[in-house]
């Protein structure tokens, strides 16, 4: 979708406030004849939607994979676009990936592909001091906090939060791979909210209370069949041991262990094992060499019972002028 500058910077905000992960891609330098312009810029989404302009049918698409590798390892980049010839022959610079990018134009760019994490999701089951204390301390530091109250209790009753969920469900307050979540229900719905709260899948899963009743709470979930590999990954009792403090005090001990680990890199991503990862296939531009997605490709030939994939029209042009001179490059059968 092509926006200008401050509509990408609009969308931008719309995804850090949905707790959405993107990259930021703006155009640093160019050598034309090239449409993508010094400033122009794009918002990338992990699934590989494009929000913005950063060039045309020939740079989109390398950029959309640079970018969703760049926001899958955490890392921001510069990213030389430019022709196979012009890359052999250009002084390599450290920190900087070079792709090659054969157009007909014969341009290149430059461009600053940057990964935006969203804010630290923190969800906080229950219905006590501790509880609304640890959401406002969460609040206070900038980070995104959800309450939920598994006895229904609305935002009436905890007038203090962001956002309260009044039903034990995950799936409402948002858990992701990247969220944490502390149990705190003292009792009450210990059981279901641990096993929820696994399911989803969160970087965290921890569970105040004290230590037998943490090993009562797993015990009946191994019963259920959870495997040990999955109990393991409960952190009890969550927080800090600080000795012998309030309710309100136990809160400020769990958020210093959430951040204590989250600065470490210790928090990583949860697991969710039912869901497969979906490898995707690739074929290399027999014209230009550049790699192309085979399910999100526009240009592609059959040739003597073979497919081939392009970049763009151009190159499509050039194959279809002397197949034999690439038949059987780059093909998917």
């Amino acid at each position: 979708m092509t926006m200008d500058g401050w509509d990408v910077l609009e969308r931008a905000r719309e995804l850090s406030l949905r707790g959405e992960a993107f990259a930021l891609a703006t155009v640093v330098w160019r050598r034309g004849p090239s449409s993508g312009k010094e400033g122009c810029r794009a918002v990338i989404t992990a699934s590989g939607q494009v929000f913005g302009f950063i060039g045309g049918a020939c740079a989109e698409p390398v950029v959309v994979r640079e970018a969703r590798r760049i926001l899958a390892e955490g890392v921001p980049r510069l990213v030389f676009l430019g022709t196979p010839d012009e890359l052999e022959s250009v002084a390599v610079r450290e920190g900087i990936s070079y792709v090659p990018m054969s157009c007909q134009s014969e341009g290149a760019l430059e461009i600053y592909i940057e990964p935006v994490e969203p804010k630290t999701h923190l969800v906080v089951v229950g219905r006590s001091p501790m509880v609304e204390a640890l959401v406002q301390m969460g609040q206070a530091i900038g980070w995104r906090t959800v309450l939920v109250d598994p006895d229904g209790g609305a935002a009436e009753s905890h007038p203090a939060a962001e956002c309260v969920v009044s039903a034990l469900d995950f799936k409402a307050a948002g858990v992701d791979e990247r969220s944490l979540v502390v149990v705190a229900t003292q009792g009450h719905h210990d059981e279901e909210a641990v096993e929820g709260a696994l399911l989803a899948g969160p970087a965290y899963v921890g569970l105040v209370g004290s230590r037998p009743r943490a090993k009562s709470v797993l015990e009946y979930l191994a019963g259920r069949g959870l495997s040990k590999q999955t109990l393991d990954r409960v952190k009890v009792p969550a927080g800090l041991d600080l000795g012998k403090v309030s309710h309100r005090e136990i809160a400020v001990g769990v958020l210093a262990e959430l951040v204590k680990l989250r600065a470490a890199g210790a928090l990583g991503r949860g697991v969710r094992p039912e869901t497969p990862e979906v490898e995707v296939a690739e074929a290399v531009d027999p014209v230009c060499g550049m790699t192309v997605e085979v399910g999100s490709a526009r240009h592609k030939v059959d040739h003597d019972g073979t497919t081939y994939y392009f970049c763009c029209a151009g190159c499509v042009k050039t194959f279809e002028g002397d197949p034999a001179a690439f038949a059987g490059s780059g093909a998917k059968s």
